[in-house]
């Protein structure tokens, strides 16, 4: 709903076109978005002009803004990192920004005269390296129990006397004992040493120093000594082995690709190339809306994620490009954190183009995986329900619900699919497919009209006893469209006896859920569950239409016009084509050729002169 707000004009007159950060709030005070301009009058200005031209994020944005606040920086840069601290803050809705606010663990190399590697999510100016991030908790101690055991460091936090008692980390090979005097100092501080190589993905210039002292060992007669140092070897290559080696020329640079889901779920992936090899990759998931460009998630990630980072690589491989004047002021306030230059490069070939494409589709993957996991909480799928059957005024929680979708290329082989959600679960052996076979040409509104049809009339004249599964009815339908596919659905219940089924449209742009003989749509709130399951549902509609679509198709570019005989099955057609080779082959043959074929009657050979 717009909502009505004062006339702006002369305090829009009044801004400084100077860089500074904006505030809109709607009607109640809550800050809804935060943003930055190099020219605080020519920006703010822009959301108070005509709405033509924006883009539905954007119009909606406008719709709800009813007073904002200005807040002037010096530089472009402070209005970024400014830009980031109210971010935090608000947590305005319409903002892109990182979907778990919480900070993310980091390996640390402690400056302490005996070092430690720990594990933290507090970045201090201490004079301790840092390595990460890591996106969960598992995955860094993972990694600091592998280090322990490549290099042995203490674990206690107690202070270094000589004249300790030694712990279980000595006997169990964990630790070298500092605490006892069993090691002094600088071959203590050669294994941390190593142990940030590794970390850093320098892993080849420890293994030369450790195969020089186990054969030093050897020679000494420290067989035992040796063994030990044979297996961390073996353990390091194991390691190295894994990590892809991707860049010849040792570049180091993050590679960050996007995913985006159909309800503006998102989710940014983060490949850390050090050293020409990829460390690792991180997914991190993102609040955005339908109408947010990758180009904006991107630049959004950016500047909240390198903000906390404790490392800031000299380049950025992006999937997407960022609007130059927006990259210029990301590289710059990048450049201070890093105390060096970085460059924001979109690569369009070679093997950086692979790179990036390939850190892309993981971030397909596990944002399609994060949806996955909303499907296997129970609690979750019961609000989903609720909040659907109280959205759409539903009788009852919409346990079964059946999802239609139409597959066709310019009106060729098209298909349809009715996809069945029980619980808010796929039901896969509920699935249905449906060969179009009364719509000539492109015309989804008949072909939705056709299915829906097929579908409940099925259902009506089914026997309970010899086919049940039809005749069981959903609580809710979802036909893929909006008004268009929804009235001709309606009309097809109608025709069938079945006017009071539950039944909705759902329009792609916004997610738009559109009801019988109501002018507005449904909008579900972005991060609502319902929304969450509608889009699942339709998702997996689109999946199974798209894959029969496939196999119709290719089904059909292998047709012949030999199957267009009659009497001539697979067997024969396997016989003929294998005697003369080709459909040409057979063409050319006279019927006496033709009858030396087994199986091939003259009758049959007259049949297929006739018709080829």
């Amino acid at each position: 709903m717009t909502t009505s707000r004062p006339d702006f004009s002369s305090r829009l007159s009044a801004l400084a076109a100077a860089p500074g950060v904006y505030l809109m709030k709607d009607a109640s005070g809550r800050v809804i978005y935060v943003g930055k301009a190099i020219a605080l009058r020519n920006r703010v200005r822009s959301y108070f002009q005509s709405k033509r031209g924006m883009d539905p994020k954007t119009r909606e944005l406008v719709d709800h803004i009813a007073d904002f606040e200005v807040i002037r920086t010096d530089t472009a840069t402070e209005a970024l990192i400014l830009e980031n601290e109210l971010i935090k803050k608000y947590q305005p809705k319409y903002n892109v920004m990182l979907k778990d606010s919480k900070t993310y663990p980091y390996l640390k190399i402690t400056n302490e005269e005996w070092p430690r590697v720990i594990s933290t999510r507090l970045i201090l100016d201490d004079g301790g390296r840092y390595f990460g991030p890591y996106t969960s908790a598992g995955s860094a101690y993972k990694t600091l129990n592998l280090l322990n055991r490549l290099f042995p460091y203490r674990k206690c936090e107690k202070k270094i006397t000589g004249h300790d008692e030694v712990c279980l980390y000595f006997h169990m090979h964990q630790c070298t004992a500092p605490c006892i005097s069993n090691v002094d100092r600088p071959t203590y501080m050669q294994a941390v040493d190593r142990a940030a190589l590794f970390l850093a993905g320098r892993g080849e210039e420890v293994l030369a120093p450790l195969e020089e002292e186990m054969h030093q060992a050897s020679d000494a007669w420290n067989f035992e000594r040796a063994a030990e140092l044979r297996d961390r070897i073996d353990a390091v290559k194991h390691v190295l082995e894994r990590q892809k080696v991707v860049s010849p020329n040792g570049t180091n640079a993050d590679v960050i690709g996007v995913a985006q889901g159909a309800g503006g779920d998102a989710g940014v992936q983060v490949g850390f190339l050090r050293n020409g090899k990829i460390l690792g990759s991180e997914f991190f998931p993102m609040q955005a809306m339908v109408g947010d460009e990758p180009s904006q998630i991107l630049a959004g990630f950016v500047a909240q994620f390198y903000a906390e980072a404790a490392l800031v690589p000299p380049q950025l491989l992006l999937q997407h490009g960022v609007p130059e004047a927006e990259a210029n002021v990301l590289a710059e306030w990048l450049r201070e954190r890093r105390g060096g230059r970085v460059e924001l490069l979109v690569p369009k070939r070679g093997e950086k183009r692979g790179l990036v494409e390939m850190v892309a589709k993981s971030a397909e993957e596990n944002l399609e995986q994060s949806r996955l996991k909303f499907l296997s909480d129970e609690q979750k799928m019961t609000a989903a329900m609720t909040e659907l059957a109280d959205a759409l005024d539903l009788p009852r929680l919409p346990r079964r619900i059946e999802c239609f979708d139409i597959s066709n290329t310019q009106g060729t082989n098209p298909v349809a699919s009715m996809v069945v959600f029980e619980d808010a679960k796929p039901a896969k052996k509920e699935y249905r497919r449906f060969a179009i076979k009364t719509v000539v040409g492109s015309n989804d509104f008949a072909m939705m009209q056709e299915v829906i049809r097929r579908r409940f009339k099925r259902a009506a004249e089914a026997d309970e006893e010899q086919d049940g599964k039809w005749t069981t009815l959903p609580d809710l339908v979802i036909v893929d469209g909006g008004k268009g596919q929804l009235n001709a659905a309606l009309a097809a219940l109608t025709e069938v006896g079945m006017a009071g089924q539950a039944i909705v449209g759902l329009a792609k742009e916004n997610e738009e859920l559109f009801l019988p003989g109501r002018s507005d749509p449904v909008l579900l709130p972005r991060d609502a569950q319902a929304l969450f399951l509608v889009q699942r549902v339709r998702d997996e509609a689109h999946r199974f239409a798209i894959t029969f679509h496939r196999q119709r198709r290719s089904k059909a570019s292998f047709h012949s016009k030999l199957d267009d005989v009659p009497g001539i099955g697979p067997k024969k057609k396997q016989a003929l084509i294998r005697q003369f080779g080709s459909l040409k082959g057979v063409k050319e043959a006279s019927v006496v050729e033709l009858t030396a074929v087994d199986g091939i009657t003259p009758a049959l050979a007259a049949q297929i002169k006739a018709t080829l």
